[in-house]
């Protein structure tokens, strides 16, 4: 696959992943991160972009439609009204920086992009939040998958098929937990 195919696919993970689509674009990011010779910052980026616009999508949608926007975003996989609630709340006490802790929470960007506006954070102030958030978050799972792969492949016996395995094996099992922690 092409760079410029890379980065589109990023940058249309990104998208998705941000509005109603369930699978983190870091799956996509750290499949690639898996080639050292990939420039990861590049295609980090590009899932940044895709993401932001997603976001500014369902901002958008959470200002004009906000029952709608909540209700689809609900129907979504591992989404649900406790999960909806506790980013209420954390809108309502901390603002717009509680869109920096989602990621650590497991709670998805898009229930926050989607109640932002209703918590009336402002367009610029979720903009900026959500690129530290989505920004910080990309990076690091890119580059520890990154030296993951790295460190598997000093192993003489260990080829680029084995840390393929053991990265499916990883995202396998971090949606297995994911979806019986938070279920729909």
């Amino acid at each position: 696959m092409s760079m410029s195919l890379k980065k589109c696919a990023c940058a249309i993970w990104g998208f998705a992943e941000a509005t109603l689509f369930f699978i983190l674009p870091d799956v996509l990011l750290s499949y690639f991160a898996l080639d050292k010779k990939i420039k990861m910052f590049s295609l980090t980026i590009w899932a940044l972009t895709g993401a932001i616009i997603g976001g500014v999508v369902m901002y958008s949608w959470g200002m004009f439609s906000p029952e709608a926007g909540w209700n689809w975003v609900e129907s979504v996989p591992a989404i649900n009204t406790d999960m909806m609630n506790t980013v209420v709340h954390q809108l309502k006490d901390l603002g717009a920086v509680s869109i920096i802790m989602g990621p650590f929470q497991g709670l998805p960007y898009k229930v926050y992009a989607v109640q932002a506006a209703y918590a009336d954070i402002g367009i610029i102030e979720f903009l900026l939040m959500s690129v530290v958030a989505r920004l910080f978050r990309f990076l690091l799972i890119a580059y520890i998958a990154r030296g993951v792969s790295v460190l598997l492949m000093t192993n003489p016996r260990m080829t680029k098929r084995g840390v393929t395995i053991i990265w499916l094996i990883a995202w396998v099992t971090v949606y297995v937990f994911y979806f019986y922690h938070f279920p729909s």
